[in-house]
């Protein structure tokens, strides 16, 4: 590898969901594959701010349960065995803001496919299609049924 690949950065968007493992995997391999750093992103936002009915819960509980899912998440996909290369940075926001911005200076964005339809898209918009479209670095989109190769 070249002298400049320990300055190569990966984002990936982790919310614990398969799709997301999924992109965490590749991006784990495409890393040991290119000497780049993995930043796993877990963004979390309270109830009140997705629309959610009722009132926001404490802002601490919500914190504390987005570290537990993010932890499982991470441990879901590497067990005992997390890479050192891979950093886990846990964000409050909306995830595609969150991840479109942490996109700038980055080598490559990956991204899971949750693939919930064209209504819910058109609804709800799409992390991964914003992402696409807005990022400021290459995107790579993981559908969730990937062949894993380790």
């Amino acid at each position: 590898m070249d002298s400049g690949s320990e300055n190569l950065r990966v984002v990936v968007g982790v919310d614990g969901s398969g799709p997301s493992q999924e992109a965490l995997r590749w991006a784990a391999r495409h890393a040991r594959l290119t000497g780049a750093v993995v930043e796993a992103v877990c963004v979390w936002e309270t109830p009140s701010e997705v629309g959610w009915a009722g009132p926001a819960t404490e802002a601490g509980f919500d914190l504390e349960d987005a570290r537990r899912r993010f932890s499982e998440g991470i441990e879901a996909v590497f067990g005992d065995a997390r890479p050192a290369v891979v950093h886990e940075i846990l964000v409050r926001g909306d995830p595609s803001e969150v991840l479109v911005k942490a996109s700038e200076g980055a080598d490559l964005l990956v991204v899971g496919n949750r693939g919930r339809g064209a209504f819910a898209r058109a609804v709800l918009g799409s992390v991964s299609q914003r992402c696409a479209q807005h990022a400021v670095c290459p995107v790579v989109v993981v559908k969730a049924k990937a062949a894993r190769r380790s």
